[in-house]
């Protein structure tokens, strides 16, 4: 291989490892995929290749198809309710760079393989719809089809109150107080009527298996874990996650990262990741804050 195909693909390598990320909802199985198209790359006819973004892309989608399919199958058994795994913003600027928010990494899951490929190449990565076409293998009037129906599925958890960091910030730090204290009237200011809430321990640790819905269900289920935990659980540090804030805390010597969903200055969903497996970055983070922390130096 010339030194120049490796270039091509390491300046593409952060949008496929994005795209690979927003397909998958999981680090790991990213990197892989980025990693298999790696190999892909190393193995092809290079003089045959017109447009390297659009192969690397092709290949790279393909890939996310088929993970998407064992993917799926794997999630029917799992153990409790699956959430993304969540990517602090401070870990990779690429990464994260465009609008999609935690949210919406989750509202992606309601969609079928191909719409999820078509809105994402699309609406996100503006692909030329030819290029989508092929990548599919369908014809562009269906590739337009896959996006609409998409875009209608996930637009109505697009963000429509963004919220700034310091506001965000503010409302988690309140939230942390009152849900530590079992603060019922400070939980209940925060709470909108139908908040859900969302924990994925994937049958490592301990989490609640289904959602939560109601701010007076989730009212009693964080008096209860106040009355049983309050006193092991201590904040670690903030952290932005797609765009949304949430918090690092540990209880006992477990590690959990909590996002929140802002709506008009109240919390509509809480989605608590505690399943070790999807904490590597996190846990990167973590020790970080812990490290700052004791030479006195403030977190991200």
């Amino acid at each position: 291989m010339r030194p120049e195909d490796d270039d091509i693909f390491e300046a593409q390598r952060p949008a496929l490892l994005r795209l690979a990320y927003r397909m998958l909802g999981s680090m790991a199985e990213a990197e892989d995929a980025v990693q298999e198209t790696w190999l892909r790359w190393q193995g092809a006819d290079r003089r045959s290749v017109d447009n390297a973004p659009g192969w690397l892309r092709r290949v790279a989608t393909r890939l996310c198809l088929d993970q998407l399919k064992s993917a799926r199958r794997r999630r029917e058994v799992y153990i409790g309710t699956w959430l993304p795994e969540p990517v602090p913003d401070t870990s990779d600027a690429d990464l994260l760079a465009d609008d999609l928010t935690y949210t919406l990494m989750l509202a992606l899951e309601r969609l079928s393989p191909l719409e999820r490929a078509a809105f994402l190449l699309h609406d996100v990565f503006d692909t030329p719809l030819e290029e989508i076409a092929a990548t599919l293998e369908r014809a562009p009037a269906s590739v337009r089809q896959l996006a609409v129906r998409a875009r209608r599925h996930v637009q109505s958890d697009r963000r429509r109150y963004p919220v700034g960091l310091e506001e965000g910030r503010r409302i988690t730090q309140a939230f942390f107080e009152a849900s530590r204290k079992g603060d019922v009237a400070g939980l209940r200011a925060l709470l909108t009527e139908d908040v859900a809430v969302m924990s994925d321990g994937g049958g490592k640790v301990i989490a609640f298996p289904n959602v939560i819905t109601g701010v007076e269900k989730a009212l009693r289920l964080f008096s209860g874990l106040a009355r049983k935990y309050g006193d092991l659980s201590r904040i670690v540090g903030p952290v932005t996650v797609d765009g949304q804030p949430g918090m690092l805390t540990m209880t006992g010597d477990t590690l959990q990262a909590t996002v929140l969903e802002l709506t008009e200055g109240r919390i509509a969903a809480i989605y608590i990741i505690r399943n070790p497996d999807k904490l590597g970055r996190i846990r990167v983070l973590a020790a970080a804050m812990a490290d700052g922390a004791s030479r006195g130096v403030s977190g991200p």
